[in-house]
């Protein structure tokens, strides 16, 4: 059961401290977007499975890449010795990565899901993003990317830039997955990354899947006193997203040891021929939405292999307004020095959002802020081609999908993000400079600047 927002009480106006405690736990859900109930490390090819007498589900495709290269994909199972993990207190901290590069030969090679089985019966319980979607109506299983499993790795083009991708707060990974193909298909190496026991679900080597502990971490901020209990999320979103750096951190590197011709997956399972030779951990940039756009930042902040940031509507403070100037974060305070590029929902930029601003006031690297217009939080996922095709296959009550993904048309909103994306890294990791990010243009009227 999710989280309720509201407190059945025998008198008509609640008091100020149950209003307060409330407002509390829908700041902690709208920021940390919470994913599940408490639950561990468990098979789960039961959980959620569709009654062989239900309705139909709806059925999902996912835009094809634009780039020039076919797109291979292997996933990665990661384990980092040094750190216990931090949700639960025992073992050893484990990630979930998916690899997209260019390939060769890829047609002789499956297409992979979005999202593989296991994941995608807990993940349709769990997801507590969707405003209302019908989470049971839709064959999450049955949704495949363009990159296919296992193809092998195309060197022609020697070794190519690696951009890693971490997910908003809430999101699998794979809702990053029409961008991560896409700019695999321009030629980069894309590495996206499931934060464990945040993540709905992470399906890992063998059916066990590690489900979202949210739930319970944000139970345990509730407390009667107000100021106590943003005390105690605050200090909950400072944990979420130092787990998330330090995941970063050991993803990056493992991109080392990949290249350096060594397999970091646990089990140590065949990888695709050529993949550590196409890396080259010289030219690493990051990505992400919502709160992977905040790890993004704070990871380049902390760590200097990454050369380039881009932050899709993510605030960059430990708070649940976005025009909260409370609680910065270090890379707002401090800023950068090297290229970022912020791409804002309507009415959150630099000039609106405090983190942002701050962020823009001390930085002295290259940095660009771009209003998508029309687009809400979700234009920056999956969300955005997925929820047009919900809307028509289920009927959904009207308002739903601009709820959920603004008014922008969602084919030119998809089109957009990708073009700006590519061009962000083309320019910061390629030394390539078309000049779409610099100024307005008829190519893109949906894209206003802000200076």
């Amino acid at each position: 059961m999710p989280l309720s927002t509201s407190t059945t009480r025998s008198s008509a106006a609640p008091t100020a401290t149950a209003a307060s405690r409330r407002l509390l736990r829908a700041t902690a859900l709208a920021v940390l977007t919470a994913t599940a109930a408490v639950a561990a490390l468990a098979p789960a090819a039961a959980v959620g499975a569709p009654a062989a007498d239900g309705p139909p589900r709806a059925r999902l495709v996912l835009p094809a890449p634009s780039g020039p290269y076919p797109v291979g994909t292997v996933s990665l199972h990661l384990v980092d010795p040094a750190r216990t993990e931090p949700w639960t207190g025992s073992g050893p901290r484990e990630v979930m990565v998916t690899v997209r590069y260019p390939a060769r030969d890829a047609g002789h090679y499956p297409t992979a899901p979005q999202m593989p089985a296991a994941a995608a019966a807990v993940f349709e319980t769990m997801y507590r993003n969707g405003g209302g979607l019908p989470m049971d109506r839709v064959a999450w299983a049955q949704t495949r990317t363009h990159a296919h499993e296992g193809a092998p790795a195309d060197l022609r083009g020697g070794p190519r830039p690696v951009v890693l991708y971490s997910p908003g707060g809430g999101d699998p990974a794979a809702f990053g997955t029409t961008l991560g193909d896409d700019l695999a298909s321009r030629g980069y190496v894309v590495v996206t990354v499931d934060h464990t026991y945040e993540a709905p679900a992470v399906e890992f080597p063998g059916g066990r899947v590690a489900a979202s502990r949210m739930d319970a971490e944000i139970a345990a901020v509730q407390d009667p006193d107000p100021e106590k209990a943003q005390e105690k999320l605050t200090a909950l979103l400072r944990k979420l997203v130092d787990v998330r750096v330090a995941d970063t951190s050991f993803v990056l590197d493992q991109v080392g040891a990949f290249a350096a011709g060594r397999n970091p997956d646990a089990e140590h399972r065949r990888l695709p021929q050529g993949l550590g030779a196409v890396l080259d951990p010289g030219r690493i940039g990051m990505f992400g939405q919502s709160a992977g756009g905040f790890t993004a930042l704070q990871a380049m902040h902390d760590d200097p292999r990454i050369a380039a940031g881009e932050n899709l509507d993510g605030v960059i403070g430990y708070v649940g307004d976005d025009h909260d100037p409370a609680h910065p974060s270090t890379v707002a305070t401090d800023g950068l020095d090297r290229p970022f590029l912020l791409m804002g929902s309507e009415g959150n930029d630099h000039r609106t959002n405090p983190s942002w601003g701050a962020l823009w006031q001390h930085s002295t690297g290259w940095h660009r802020d771009l209003t998508l217009t029309g687009a809400a939080h979700g234009s920056y996922t999956d969300l955005e081609s997925i929820v047009p095709q919900l809307a028509r296959q289920l009927d959904l009550p009207p308002g739903t999908a601009a709820d959920l993904i603004g008014t922008v048309d969602p084919e030119r909103a998809v089109a957009a993000e990708r073009a700006c994306t590519a061009a962000f890294f083309d320019r910061t990791l390629r030394h390539r400079d078309g000049g779409l990010l610099d100024r307005p243009t008829d190519r893109f009227p949906e894209l206003r600047p802000v200076d």
